[in-house]
């Protein structure tokens, strides 16, 4: 088993439904002054492009995504409801606005709850993952098998007509249930 890898820019600059796949079972690493965390990625959705209608970047460029349009492996962080963070990872080329949100981490459901666990807020927003943002993404050498995840539709996109049906989201089975 490789040791604990930090992911490089040309892995995120890759079609964005691949890097949502191969982000399961990666570890999202958060260092502070208090200490460092690192936990599995357990579930990713992706939104890919102009022509996907439940994206933020849809309808082009704004001050709030321009992240999303910039070069893979950085962050886009943005507020829902004037009170969650939400952590996303760009993805694909400069120009093309693509990027991952991370849902769910090991213990932690929900990307809300992940995003107030780890401290993640604006202030990461635009920078790139990497030791010194203090926020990045490692692989430790899991390796996740098709049996292992199931694809899905993303959750609270209705209002995006058939993209809201895409099977863009990414979810790791549970190991401790049992398979029907």
């Amino acid at each position: 088993m490789p040791g604990r890898i930090l992911l490089k820019p040309d892995f995120f600059n890759r079609p964005t439904v691949a890097v949502a796949r191969d982000l399961l079972g990666k570890f999202l690493v958060r260092e502070t002054g208090a200490g460092r965390t690192a936990l599995m990625i357990r579930e990713v959705e992706a939104y890919d492009g102009f022509g996907d209608r439940a994206s933020h970047a849809h309808r082009g460029m704004t001050e709030r995504n321009a992240p999303m349009f910039g070069p893979a492996g950085h962050w886009y962080v943005y507020l829902v409801y004037g009170m969650h963070w939400m952590l996303n990872v760009t993805t694909g080329p400069v120009g093309y606005p693509a990027a991952v949100l991370i849902r769910r981490l090991e213990g932690l459901d929900g990307p809300a709850r992940l995003t107030r666990s780890l401290d993640i807020d604006r202030r990461s927003d635009g920078r790139p993952s990497g030791k010194a943002s203090g926020l990045w993404i490692e692989d430790r050498g899991v390796d996740i098998r098709p049996s292992q995840y199931r694809r899905l539709p993303r959750v609270g996109v209705d209002y995006a007509g058939e993209w809201a049906k895409k099977p863009y989201r990414f979810v790791l089975r549970s190991p401790d249930r049992k398979r029907k």
